[in-house]
């Protein structure tokens, strides 16, 4: 198992999911129902939010999706036109709101500059969109170790879905079996699956370790982990099988 290129998910892999979207979302539904109970309370079923708490439920679109996975249903909340201005303002209110909110999982700036010392490239693979992704990289000081960003809008597809996966690989030169995706969910383990990919899973989301672990070449406890992982294969084209 050679491990040369390193793609990693967002949110619940980078991004503390509860603190950062959780108030971000409650800001954005009650701007959005501006003073209608009724409405809010729809927005809140059709996200499986948990109002008391401020936190999604592990079911919600918001987490795994694309913003049209969700957008549908928050505009007949609304009562508003699914169109493509409603999704235009969806996506920037959400994704002002992430900014504000943004919560790193842990010293992000330092564990990358580590990585990017080993010579392997990084990108990142999300299901929301590619500018706003870039723009919460940038604002957490890690942008610059990223090659690569691929979005649910860069034409590759989405996870579950091999494309940004494979795109990955071919943007950096490598056998697609020699990326490890890194993330928290199952999207991005069967993402890593579908394009022959190692899966390294990372319980810093809402998923717990086992059931990750059912999915997964390897798990480690949290992104600290991963420059002790890699040392321990011994870098670009080493097998760890060979530790």
């Amino acid at each position: 198992m050679n491990i040369r290129g390193l793609l990693f998910d967002k949110d619940g892999t980078l991004v503390d999911v509860d603190r950062t979207w959780g108030p971000a979302a409650w800001e954005v539904m009650t701007d959005l129902a501006d003073g209608d109970r009724a409405r809010l309370e729809a927005l809140i079923a059709c996200s499986h939010y948990i109002e008391e708490e401020r936190r999604f439920r592990m079911s919600s679109p918001l987490l795994a999706g694309a913003p049209d996975d969700y957008a549908d249903d928050w505009a007949a909340a609304l009562g508003r036109p699914p169109d493509d201005g409603f999704r235009r303002e969806l996506s920037q209110r959400l994704g002002e709101a992430g900014l504000r909110h943004l919560t790193p999982l842990g010293a992000l700036p330092e564990l990358f500059a580590g990585l990017q010392d080993s010579g392997l490239p990084i990108g990142l693979a999300t299901n929301h969109g590619a500018a706003g992704a870039r723009r919460q990289l940038r604002a957490l000081g890690i942008e610059a170790h990223f090659g690569f960003v691929a979005g649910s809008d860069s034409g590759f597809g989405r996870k579950p879905g091999p494309g940004m996966v494979q795109a990955f690989a071919a943007a950096a030169g490598l056998p697609v079996g020699e990326i490890a995706l890194i993330g928290d969910s199952f999207h991005d383990l069967h993402a890593a699956r579908a394009a022959g990919a190692i899966a390294i899973a990372v319980p810093s989301g809402l998923i717990p370790r086992a059931a990750l672990a059912a999915e997964a070449d390897l798990v480690i406890g949290s992104l600290a982990e991963l420059p002790s992982l890699l040392a321990a294969a011994g870098g670009p084209g080493r097998s760890l099988a060979e530790r």
